[in-house]
């Protein structure tokens, strides 16, 4: 047993799966009706939607499909460096865990390695001493060794075409044109500024109304991302503002599962469209940096307990980073289509140029391609730039009734077209592996909304929570092909502040802090309008932007009237 490994909470569909290596054998559920295995477990087969599931008896062997080597320490019981990996089962390459690579060292791990199961039986550290049975409450977690009998690399999932998938469109009349984006506002942005973040929230959320010149009885509808929610990633939620402001909404939203982070300001724009409301008020808050500072300084109490939801299936072998997931799918790309980390590092280098032109930036120090292979590895393939900044920041966006905007002080953004389908499965690690998941169906569905082409697009505004996630979205949004992104960034110059396509020229969540989102709508807004001063891209008329590090996740492209 390895003392201090986190625990999952087996629920009453996975309870069975955890118990089931006590006698040295993996069991995975199988569908009788198809044949098809799955991984993890589920009512109903995910291929045929048949009923008759259980979990049956494999043979224990797999293939390393993506991993990451992972040097950072986030949790005492993991110390660094291990190897968080995603394997496929001989038996269904459709069937995979998120699991340990142990036995070896951890440079020995590669994408295409063969490995077999052996069982680590962890329980609660209070049942655990002189317990040598079962156990009600031991769980049996599937590690992977290297297969000793195994000479030669194993088969890796071919990706899954999903560009043609999208539906049509329903209606000829798109809500995108019933809305404009009047208003938009920002918070002091800084590292653990030790504020009280729903003031940070009043704060955008004033400047917002203000710069949409309407007053605060005006506003008729709230929308947020995630709502109330612990770590530092909320300032309380709808309820909140609504007490702080003294609001009277006739809609309001505040839900979590949603198209990405900015899947809150398609939700208003669905509620200005229907008729509900003319002016929604829109926000995000984030204090990560405060709220880290304090948990480590014992002011505020970590999270504890036992790993629930997706953490279930991760928590239990150090994978509680999207660094890690994200790191499994990036080294997946890098293998399959045979590229090193420049397209990377072109991305981070050229942010930091743009942030050195953006006095909000947090960091605007000159970054070279020398300090970016040299700064130190967090999970591979992932360096410390790699990575955005957790920071504490408010942003606020209008969202009116089209007919309003001729009324409003400043020139309007309006709304091509909204990609928000699903065409993937939303989970890291059972469908797309070469690339974040979901920036894939969003950015087919987006254009299915639009007579206009990726050509069109004069600058991108590309969620980056890490470098490979902007990766992800170049090539799902058929700016290049997949596997091209490397030589379509020529270095940079492709996406630098006068190339073909500048990105995110306010330096990204790279380097202008992780604003969650919303500070590329913000960014895209001020671009449109002529106001980006300073990082102004000669001409832009048309904005692509994206939202969503993983699973959900959506975009939009805004352009001027």
């Amino acid at each position: 047993m390895t003392a201090g490994r986190p625990l999952p909470q087996p629920t009453l569909a996975s309870a069975e799966f955890w118990r089931s290596g006590a006698d040295g054998v993996l069991r995975i559920s199988h569908c009788d009706d198809c044949g098809r295995r799955f991984h993890p477990p589920l009512p109903l087969c995910p291929s045929c939607r048949g009923r008759s599931v259980a979990l049956k008896p494999v043979s224990g062997r797999a293939v390393v499909v993506g991993f990451t080597v992972t040097h950072q320490s986030w949790l005492p019981s993991f110390p660094p460096p291990y190897v968080v990996a995603v394997v496929a089962l001989a038996e269904d390459e459709g069937a995979r865990l998120t699991t340990n690579i142990v036995g070896c060292e951890p440079d020995r791990v590669s994408v295409g390695m063969r490995v077999r199961v052996r069982f680590e039986r962890t329980d609660d550290a209070e049942n655990a001493e002189g317990d040598s049975g079962a156990g009600a409450d031991a769980v049996y977690l599937p590690l992977f060794e290297p297969d000793p009998d195994a000479d030669t690399p194993g088969p890796l999932p071919e990706p899954r075409q999903v560009r043609t998938a999208p539906r049509p469109l329903v209606s000829r009349h798109k809500y995108e044109d019933r809305v404009a984006l009047t208003g938009v506002g920002q918070s002091r942005v800084g590292r653990r500024l030790m504020v009280d973040p729903l003031s940070l929230t009043v704060d955008a959320c004033l400047a917002a109304v203000a710069d949409a010149g309407l007053t605060l009885d005006e506003i008729d509808g709230l929308s947020t991302y995630p709502g109330p929610t612990p770590d530092g990633m909320s300032e309380g939620g709808i309820t909140a503002l609504t007490e702080a402001l003294q609001l009277r909404p006739t809609w309001v939203n505040g839900a979590r599962e949603v198209p990405g982070q900015i899947g809150s300001i398609t939700a208003g724009m669905l509620a200005v469209a229907a008729g509900l409301c003319r002016h929604v008020l829109c926000f995000r808050t984030v204090w990560e940096s405060s709220h880290n500072a304090l948990v480590r300084a014992g002011r505020w109490p970590a999270a504890t307990g036992r790993a629930t939801g997706m953490f279930e299936w991760r928590s239990p072998f150090g994978a509680v980073s999207a660094a890690q997931w994200i790191g499994c799918n990036a080294s997946h790309y890098m293998h399959r289509y045979g590229v090193g980390r420049e397209a990377l590092a072109a991305i981070a280098v050229t942010e930091r140029a743009g942030a050195a032109r953006n006095p909000e930036a947090l960091y605007r120090d000159p970054l070279t391609l020398d300090d970016y292979y040299a700064a130190r590895t967090v999970t591979t393939p992932f360096g410390l730039y790699d990575c955005d900044v957790p920071c504490d920041g408010a942003v606020a966006v209008v969202v009116s009734a089209v007919e309003t905007a001729a009324d409003r002080p400043r020139p309007p953004v309006l709304v091509e077209a909204a990609g928000t389908a699903i065409l993937e499965r939303l989970s890291w690690d059972q469908d797309t592996l070469g690339h974040v998941p979901q920036s894939l169906g969003p950015s087919a569905h987006l254009w299915t909304r639009t007579g206009l082409t990726p050509a069109d697009v004069d600058v991108a505004l590309l969620y980056d929570g890490f470098t490979f996630n902007a990766l992800s979205w170049m090539e799902g949004l058929g700016f290049c092909g997949p596997g091209e992104v490397t030589d379509f960034l020529a270095g940079g110059r492709t996406i630098a502040l006068d190339g073909d396509l500048p990105l995110n020229p306010h330096g990204g969540q790279l380097s202008a802090g992780r604003l969650h989102g919303y500070g590329f709508v913000r960014e895209a807004m001020l671009q449109l309008r002529g106001e980006a001063h300073g990082r102004q891209v000669d001409g832009a008329r048309t904005a692509v932007v994206t939202a969503g590090g993983g699973v959900p996740s959506g975009a939009l492209l805004l352009r001027t009237p």
